[in-house]
Parts: structure tokens; sequence; C-alpha cells
């Protein structure tokens, strides 16, 4: 009898071979997100498959999914081409029923690949949010080459716009049974205080862009990831290693590299950018609203996870509510941002119609507005898009990886004003700054996940 034995992950596999079809058994692990992998150091006619458990059965091979026991199965096999087809079965086999169970937390298991569902979901939300988030600011910028003279108006349209149609979505939800009562009575207090805290954002943006420029005002914006970890670490508890904030720093400091040589943005020389102290604080102080608002929505997330039954609350309860508490402040603040925006109060009235107008092409809107239906439209639907993706990432893993996101972003979207846009052209150009700004970057996110996936493992 043949005993062969091979370590993989800290794992001992035992395998016994007395005849072409023996079972074999080790330790139980204390997951199952381990696997055993036993395909070398093994006699040229065995071939030793990975643990499972019950409910998939294909002929001559038995894939176990959840058991709490663990064997593996050795086979007897003559010829190598035996062995690899038997390999790709097994493959097949335990992928099938891997998803077949539907086991969130478990391990996938592709032939050599091992990715934990969990991490495979948040790694598609964050692409998916990334792509939104890049297209959201293109078409924004889109948007607003027809209604140039109207951008109060368009950032009105999203605030109080939004409200009916998160709500709109949230009772059709509720009608198909996703959102249940227990959902709909969560405490007030927490969307009441991300609704002021998103609104005093907005507040203090304003302000602080009616004095900076727009190059300066996208660099500053990156100060929302500090504010991400700061406040993370203060009200969730959250500990962070020094190389994810090492990484975090890395990521800001390439968004600024990057920024700091993209030519002209906008038809804005960086280089000549003249900063006002004032503006950059009360920039800085946005961004602390901003990052604080997305924090409270975290704890609901957390908060619910451990007070309802059903373990989680529906994205649109925190969308809807939020978005209505926003607009209530919003509302009671509209004379103060009318007229940062330039536009007096009493004025406001005859500037919502004519904004109308021109997006509607409703009495005499003038040549520029052409395009603006379509462009605005597109916009709304992108911005809904992405507001949905950063709120589904936020739920799924933390303030600090949607903020990494939306970070990311920037230098891709620079990178596409370089390219000859329908009604915007080119408004941007890159100098060697850029390309050294975004690989700091890269770097700085695949460290963090580096030592967020170590972090994760020291912990199992």
């Amino acid at each position: 009898m043949d005993r062969s034995i091979r370590s993989a992950s800290s794992l001992r596999c035992h395998m016994q071979a007395s005849s072409p079809f023996s079972q074999v058994s080790y330790s139980p692990l204390r997951s199952l997100r381990f696997s055993c992998l036993c395909m070398q150091k093994v006699p040229q006619n065995i071939v030793l498959v990975r643990p499972v458990a019950s409910s998939y059965v294909s002929k001559d091979f038995t894939y176990l999914s959840k058991a709490p026991i663990h064997h593996a199965i050795a086979l007897g096999i003559s010829s190598p081409l035996q062995r690899g087809i038997w390999n790709l079965r097994c493959a097949v086999a335990s992928t099938t029923a891997s998803l077949s169970e539907g086991v969130g937390e478990g391990l996938l298991d592709l032939g050599f690949l091992h990715i934990c569902r969990k991490d495979l979901k948040i790694g598609l939300a964050a692409a998916v949010t990334v792509l939104f988030a890049v297209a959201n600011k293109v078409l924004y910028k889109m948007a607003l080459i027809p209604l140039k003279e109207y951008p109060f108006f368009l950032a009105l349209i999203n605030t109080f716009g939004y409200v009916t149609v998160y709500f709109s979505i949230l009772y059709m939800r509720y009608q198909s049974g996703l959102v249940t009562k227990e959902m709909l009575g969560l405490p007030k207090l927490p969307f009441v205080l991300a609704g002021a805290l998103e609104a005093l954002g907005l507040a203090a943006g304003m302000a602080a862009a009616a004095n900076l420029p727009g190059a300066s005002i996208s660099i500053l914006l990156q100060t929302l990831l500090v504010w991400q970890l700061v406040l993370s670490k203060i009200f969730l508890k959250r500990s962070f290693s020094c190389g994810q904030i090492a990484a975090c720093g890395l990521v800001v400091a390439g968004v600024a590299i990057a920024l700091s040589g993209s030519g002209q943005v906008s038809g804005v020389p960086v280089a000549t950018d003249k900063v006002d102290l004032f503006g950059a604080l009360l920039m800085i102080t946005s961004c602390a609203f901003q990052a604080s608002s997305t924090i409270v929505k975290e704890f609901i997330f957390r908060n619910a996870s451990k007070c309802l039954e059903c373990g989680s609350v529906d994205i649109f309860v925190v969308n809807s509510h939020g978005s209505a508490f926003q607009s209530f402040f919003v509302l009671l603040m509209l004379p103060f941002l009318s007229q940062l925006r330039g536009v007096p109060f009493s004025q406001l009235s005859s500037y919502m119609a004519s904004g109308a107008g021109c997006l509607f092409n409703i009495g005499s809107p003038s040549a520029e507005c052409s395009g603006a239906t379509l462009l605005t439209l597109s916009y709304v639907v992108m911005n809904l898009a992405f507001n949905i993706s950063v709120l589904s990432l936020l739920k799924m893993s933390s303030a600090v990886v949607s903020s990494l996101c939306s970070t990311l972003a920037v230098p891709l979207t620079i990178y596409i004003f370089t390219l000859p846009l329908p009604y915007v052209g080119v408004t941007a150009s890159l100098h060697p700054q850029f390309v050294i700004g975004v690989m700091i970057l890269f770097c700085g996110l695949a460290l963090y996940n580096f030592f967020a996936h170590r972090k994760s493992q020291k912990f199992e």
C-alpha cells in the first residue's frame, strides 16, 4: 500500500491507494474556505480531488460541499490524458455544486484559482462603481454644455427629483416583498443626521467652489478618503493597519500628482492656479460632512444586520429616507444656496422656468440648448446608477472601499477627457506627471488590498 503526503496551505492530505477507487480522510478544517489539492508528489496513477460534502453526484464521482467530515477521493487512472480529463471534470463539478449550493461566504474553486465569494462580489461591485463614476463625471460635463447657464437648476433636479424616483422604487420593492415593515420601522434619527450632513456638505462645497479654481477642487476632494479613515476609526471602531493607512496616503498622493500633471482641465491651467486658503478649508470641511454622512449610512447597515430578523436592510430604504431628509434641509437653505450660485432668491422661480425651457425646448430656447434633453436624461440615469452602486458597495464592504473607488475614477476621467468627445471636445492634456501619479495610485490600491487581505487572514 502506497502512502503519499503533501502539505497544501499548511494542510496535510494523507492518501491511501490500495485499490483503483478508495477514500482518504484527513483532519477536519476549522473553516470550509480551505481546499485540498494534492495533484503533485503522488503516484502517477493517482489523482486527489478537493474535499467537499453532500449533494452533487456525477456518476463515479461524488462532490461534497458542506459536510463537517472532509474526504478526498483517490482514483486509479492509467494515462496522462485520462488524468487531464478527470481533473477538468472535477473542476466543473466543484464549480457547479458551489454555485448551486449558493454558499455566500464560501470559496469559489476554479481549478487552481481560489476566490472567496464575498471578495468576488465586492470586487465586481467595485469595478461597476468605478465604471459608473467615470461615466457619471463625463456625462455631467457633457450635460453642462447646453445647460452652462443653469448648473444650479441641474443640481436642484438631482436633489429633489431623486426623492420621487427613490420612493417609487421603494414602493415597488415593498409591494414585491423585498422591503418589509420591519425595515421601514428602523429609527429615523440616523437618516435625519445623514440627510443634514449631506446638505451641509453641499452648501459648504458650493461656497468653496465660488472661491477655488476647478483643478484645486479636484485635489482637495481627495481629503474625503482621509476623513473616511479617521471617522471610521473613531465612530465605527474599525482598525486599520499601518500598511493600509500608508496605502491610502499613496492613493491621495497619486491623485494629486496625476491632477498636477493633467495640463489643463476644462481650460484651467493647473500650474498657475492660486488657491484661496479660506476656500480650501471650506472644501475640506465639505469633505468632512460628506464623509460623516457615509459613516452614518455604514452605521445604519451594521446596526440593521444586528437588529433585523432578515439580517440586512434594503439599500433603497437608506437611499430614499436619506434623500428625503437631504432635500428638506436643502429647501431650508435654498435662499443661501441660490445666492452662492449667483441667483437672487427673488428671481429663483424665473431662473428655474428658464432652465426647464432650455431642458425641454419649451418657449424660445437658445441654440446652445440643443441636445439638452438627451444629455441631461443620460446624466440623471447614470447618476442614479452611480449612487445606487456606491451604496451597494458600502453595504457589502466599507466607506473606505467606496471612497477608494471614487478616487480611482478621477484619473480615469481625466484620461477620458483627453479624447475627442461629442459636445465637449478635448478638455485635458496629459504630461508625464499624470502617468507617474496613476502608477502611484494603482500601487496604493494594490497595497491596500494586500494589507486588507493579510489582516483578514489573521482573523480567520
